[in-house]
């Protein structure tokens, strides 16, 4: 692998870099450069601004409203919206439910559904994780019942992140419970305003509310919300998953993490110096550098195999992507040691301009550090993550 870009990829990359100079707007990058709270306008305002630009979903074929970038140019928007801090393009839609719908929905659902995600005029979540089906997805309880036109769905669904703004859900629903548990699942496409869905928050340890929990009460969905064959969710599921733990990996955010993990250490010093100049603390920081290096190449690696969907190798980019997400935020948290004991929830849903103990840069990081123990967990744990990678990789 040539590790240079060339003319034209530096080209491109200036190209990008104006781009997000001139449209990407100053309280949203301020927003996800100090780890504040984002709602659901900044997300949406971002997509828009992006989908407007026609680079809302780089990965997608050009028939479909994709750019026609090859893998090292998506790379290079990918890290340059990260260096710039930008609100993400939320994965639901563009980058997890979108693939399923090229590759196994009918001509109708894509007609009507691709161009909505594409411009974020619907807001996706995910249905997979229920109490006692998280890692172990295929013993979901969730059932869809035929009945005529429609499919009655019951159960319940949980860890559902951002689904009070949802207008959709993609659901693997139980429609055979007399099969192996793999070959009874379907996958269902549901209005989130269908009579019979009930939303409840979770409040996580940061007291934000991320994450719910979705009832279904005898749901009515018509039979034209199936994707592909009834009984075959699972493979639709597996091929969802493959596109999520690639996208876990954000390496882009960090790298960005990691400057301003630098720069932070510079800011507080040990014994009238500097802490980055600490060789201790140095030595650590050094070391999550290196491996977020190694990290950088492996994406490189998978993604430059065009024409192909991410495969095993895919877990382990979840494995070691989240695995360094959590390094930085410890590093993060030892760096400023007492001052990130104040929790400002005003300051961080942006209700008061500043924080009440008057260091804004400190002030986000324990709830930043606290919220980012679930990397290793959503997606697939990694205990799961590193069993498929034995199995499919090493063929243990």
């Amino acid at each position: 692998m040539d590790l240079h870009y060339t003319a034209g990829e530096t080209a491109f990359r200036d190209t990008v870099r104006a781009f997000l100079d001139t449209h990407l707007p100053a309280d949203l990058q301020r927003k996800v450069r100090q780890h504040l709270r984002l709602n659901r306008d900044d997300y949406v305002r971002w997509h828009k601004i992006v989908a407007k630009q026609g680079w809302a979903a780089p990965a997608w074929p050009v028939e479909h409203g994709g750019t026609g970038w090859t893998a090292v140019q998506r790379h290079i928007w990918e890290d340059e919206c990260a260096r710039a801090a930008t609100p993400p393009i939320l994965p639901f839609g563009v980058n997890m439910v979108a693939p399923v719908i090229m590759a196994f929905a009918n001509a109708e659902q894509k007609a009507y559904y691709l161009p909505r995600i594409l411009n974020c005029d619907d807001w996706w979540c995910q249905g997979y994780s229920e109490p006692g089906a998280g890692s172990d997805l295929a013993s979901l309880k969730t059932t869809a019942q035929r009945d005529g036109d429609h499919y009655i769905v019951n159960g319940q669904k949980t860890w559902t992140t951002l689904g009070q703004h949802a207008d959709m859900i993609f659901c693997l629903v139980r429609t055979d419970s007399t099969v192996r548990k793999q070959e009874g699942i379907s996958f269902l496409l549901i209005d989130m305003k269908t009579p019979g869905i009930t939303v409840r928050p979770i409040i996580m340890l940061d007291e934000e509310h991320e994450v719910n929990e979705v009832f279904f009460d005898n749901v009515r969905v018509p039979v034209g919300n199936l994707v592909g064959q009834e009984n075959r969710g699972w493979t639709y599921a597996k091929y969802l998953l493959g596109h999520e733990r690639t996208g876990i990996a954000a390496v882009g955010r960090s790298k960005r993490e990691l400057t301003f993990l630098k720069q932070l250490a510079m800011q507080q010093t040990k014994r009238g110096a500097p802490l980055l100049h600490d060789a201790a603390f140095a030595a650590k920081v050094a070391t999550l550098e290196i491996e977020l290096m190694a990290l950088e190449m492996t994406v490189l690696r998978v993604i430059s195999d065009e024409g192909k969907g991410p495969g095993p190798q895919a877990s382990m980019l979840k494995v070691r992507g989240s695995e360094l997400q959590q390094q930085l935020t410890e590093l993060m948290v030892e760096a400023i040691g007492p001052q990130a004991l104040p929790f400002d929830p005003a300051f961080l849903d942006g209700g008061a301009p500043h924080s009440a103990a008057g260091d804004d840069l400190a002030a986000p990081l324990a709830a930043y550090y606290f919220n980012y123990r679930k990397t290793s967990i959503y997606g697939g744990s990694n205990e799961i993550q590193k069993n498929i990678i034995t199995q499919m990789i090493l063929g243990l």
